[in-house]
């Protein structure tokens, strides 16, 4: 099992609820700590508070299928077993690791002699949810809508682009935070408290230790133990520790330059065609750990929202290397990555594209339903033909350049009122879009004077 203070277990288990009997065994530190209650778990009050929608279905004791999504060492499992004790339903556990559809099948049947027996719903909670593929994700589909089990999924990837729609559509997503420092720095303490000692750290390698986390509480827990194992009393300072530790210590400043920060830093330099510190920014992510679908992801809306028709063969660059990366995978998928970026980063550069919706958009909540023209609507029955639709319409095909000129919007934005939503600059292919519209422009004029 990957959660905020475990280990791994096999496909399928079921785990002691808060208060059963456990193991004697020594078990890691990050283990003994784990939460018995809700109300222990830090850094995730959006999700566990006062109103919340985990604390609603507890409350009513009737939970409904949800997907944690969050990054590693935030704690996704320990809600999960909790959330089903505090609820008191039964709990089983897959990991789509190793699980397949005959893993599936054996607690699904599982779940139905619960229910049959005792009446009690189940929670199934599947980790790592993502590596399901789409046949096994849609096996599932059936026995959450029939209420068999109550999905509890966890997942470090984005739902939108590893999970099915019909799944997403019957299971509502909740975010997982990635852990601050002043929720990293309570574990700490209560680390001291169990053990009754103090870190050997001064204060800035303590500093040092919440950083070298970054916001990962299992890997925390981990190095608090083993300094807290550390014979003798010397006080390490932060190169005292990097040295511990066998691991640098983070040379960036207290307040943590974290995921969201790091993407800021690599969009804009992608924005900004500088495609030696998009490269940079780039390695800084995949050297800390991060997915490098995140930098997929991050490249395609950098395509569209920032280069876009200026160099319509940016996104079409993106996904072909995205594609390529998940076929080949790591360490050769590198090469498609830095191609992705190069692109990006040198292409001509052009938000009019998605300005112009905008504007549209807000034009069209401003307006509300404004009839369309008669003449470009559909007559497929009498009665329509004789209110008009479809009078006076004309093909273009028919005009010279296949260009009719005529109008396509509402009759209150035509004339002075018709919108020009967008605007295409000089740069890049967009110049020669500039042409094409100056082109319809006089094309219409002429055909209005004809």
């Amino acid at each position: 099992m990957a959660d905020l203070f475990g280990g791994n277990d096999g496909p399928a288990a079921r785990h002691p609820a808060p208060g059963e009997a456990e193991s004697s065994a020594p078990r890691p530190l990050a283990e003994t700590l784990r939460p018995r209650r809700l109300s222990e778990v830090v850094g995730q009050d959006h999700l566990l508070g006062a109103d919340s929608p985990i604390s609603r279905m507890i409350a009513a004791k009737k939970l409904s299928s949800f997907v944690l999504w969050g990054p590693p060492g935030t704690g996704k499992t320990t809600i999960a077993r909790l959330v089903a004790a505090e609820a008191g339903i039964e709990f089983l556990q897959l990991s789509a690791v190793n699980a397949g559809i005959a893993d599936l099948r054996k607690v699904i049947e599982a779940a139905r002699q619960v229910r049959s027996a005792l009446g009690k719903q189940t929670a199934l909670f599947i980790d790592e949810l993502h590596r399901f593929n789409r046949t096994t994700q849609d096996a599932l589909l059936p026995h959450v809508e029939d209420g068999t089990v109550v999905l509890i999924g966890a997942t470090t990837e984005n739902p939108s682009f590893s999970l099915v729609s019909a799944l997403l559509s019957r299971a509502r997503v909740l975010v997982v935070n990635r852990l601050e420092r002043q929720a990293l720095g309570l574990l700490l303490d209560r680390a001291e408290r169990h053990q009754d000692r103090r870190l050997p750290l001064d204060a800035d390698a303590r500093d040092a230790l919440i950083d070298m986390a970054d916001g990962d509480a299992r890997y925390l827990l981990n190095l608090a133990e083993d300094l807290l194992g550390l014979a003798g009393s010397e006080i390490l300072d932060v190169a005292g520790l990097a040295r511990t530790v066998q691991k640098r210590a983070a040379v960036y400043d207290k307040a943590q330059e974290g995921h969201y920060n790091l993407l800021s830093c690599f969009h804009k330099t992608l924005r900004g065609s500088d495609v030696q510190a998009a490269l940079y920014w780039a390695a800084r992510m995949i050297a800390g750990g991060e997915d490098p679908a995140t930098l997929f992801r991050r490249l395609a809306c950098a395509a569209s929202e920032d280069v876009g028709m200026a160099d319509p063969q940016a996104m079409p660059q993106v996904l072909s290397a995205w594609d390529a990366f998940e076929r080949v995978g790591w360490p050769e998928g590198r090469l498609f990555l830095a191609q992705a970026i190069t692109y990006v980063a040198t292409a001509p550069k052009s938000n009019a594209a998605y300005r112009g919706f905008d504007a549209a958009l807000e034009l069209a909540q401003r307006t509300g339903s404004l009839p369309p023209p008669k003449h470009i609507l559909n007559a497929p029955t009498k009665m329509m033909r004789e209110l008009g639709y479809g009078a006076g319409y004309r093909y273009d095909h028919d005009f010279p350049d296949a260009y009719s000129g005529q109008e396509y919007f509402p009759d209150e934005l035509t004339g002075a009122a018709r919108p020009e939503f967008y605007r295409p600059n000089e740069r890049g292919f967009e110049r020669d879009i500039r042409k094409r519209l100056d082109f319809w422009e006089k094309a219409r004029a002429q055909r209005r004077r004809d």
